[in-house]
């Protein structure tokens, strides 16, 4: 619970991680009474410490399967190949992706620059995507922070309408 809690509060999901944090501290104080009256037994104290170690990896994993976030994913195709750029931004609005376009220029040739901010959930199809077009395409992946207007992909979320609403609301600015 620790590591979701501090992941969703560095990502600004506050109210999350405070319902988080109550449930949090309850397991903690009941888990750490137990082991302060059992301190004389060794079997308790390795249960405890095993019990934390377990709950770290179940909390990385967890995290994880949840894929809560964005991510810019940025897909330079360059020598020579910049035209496969143009292929990949096109297939990849017709799965419904937003991408911006850039020309720039690398050491040796022009290149096609592909910004995409998408759930992180979605990052390893928009690679696949981009991989397809062409295998040696240069991928870089950041965390966001925040965005203000623009468009990410609504699809696959459980109750779409309410990514529509809150779309509109930011538009509204309520």
């Amino acid at each position: 619970m620790a590591m979701i809690r501090m992941i969703l509060a560095v990502r600004g999901y506050r109210g999350r991680a405070a319902v988080i944090g109550f449930f949090e501290v309850l397991v903690w104080l009941v888990a750490v009474g137990q082991a302060l009256q059992h301190l004389h037994s060794i079997w308790h104290v390795l249960g405890y410490a095993t019990g934390f170690a377990a709950g770290n990896y179940v909390g990385v994993w967890l995290e994880e399967w949840l894929a809560i976030g964005l991510r810019v994913v940025r897909a330079i195709f360059r020598n020579g190949s910049a035209h496969r750029g143009v292929q990949a931004a096109q297939l990849l609005r017709e799965r419904g992706f937003g991408v911006t376009e850039v020309q720039g220029r690398g050491l040796e040739d022009v290149v096609e620059i592909l910004e995409l901010v998408v759930e992180r959930r979605n990052v390893p199809e928009v690679i696949q995507l981009l991989r397809q077009v062409d295998p040696g395409v240069f991928i870089s992946v950041e965390e966001v922070r925040a965005i203000q207007g623009g468009y990410v992909r609504p699809g696959g979320r459980k109750l779409p309408f309410l990514t529509r609403l809150r779309t509109l609301l930011v538009r509204l600015r309520v």
